[in-house]
């Protein structure tokens, strides 16, 4: 998992490189969490890109992120989604509370380190 801090914009990109199951939501909810109280984002996009699976324990930790977001006053965004995670993440209603992007969209200028 790489992440990107941008200072100017309060911006926090994480590109999750791995697939999103109960073998890796825990490693991921941490660190996260963890950048997410360090930096005090505006904003957190979430880059799917490499993600080619994600079951219920990514649900949970899409939403625990996002409340964790939000309650430090920022929102949450999730793009480059293939099209199957993008269904699973609007059966789970998601979808009505973070922007989510597919493949190609939403774009930011962003580089990881």
């Amino acid at each position: 998992m790489e992440i990107l801090y941008k200072k100017e914009d309060k911006l926090l990109e994480v590109k999750i490189t791995e697939e999103i199951d109960h073998h890796t939501t825990e490693k991921m909810r941490r660190r996260m969490d963890y950048e997410i109280q360090r930096h005090m984002p505006r904003k957190v996009i979430f880059d799917f890109n490499c993600v080619t699976f994600m079951d219920s324990a990514g649900i949970g930790m899409v939403i625990g992120r996002y409340k964790l977001i939000s309650m430090l006053g920022g929102s949450l965004e999730i793009k480059n989604i293939r099209n199957n995670i993008k269904k699973v993440l609007e059966m789970s209603g998601i979808h009505k509370i973070v922007k989510l992007y597919g493949e190609g969209e939403g774009k930011t200028n962003a580089k990881y380190i």
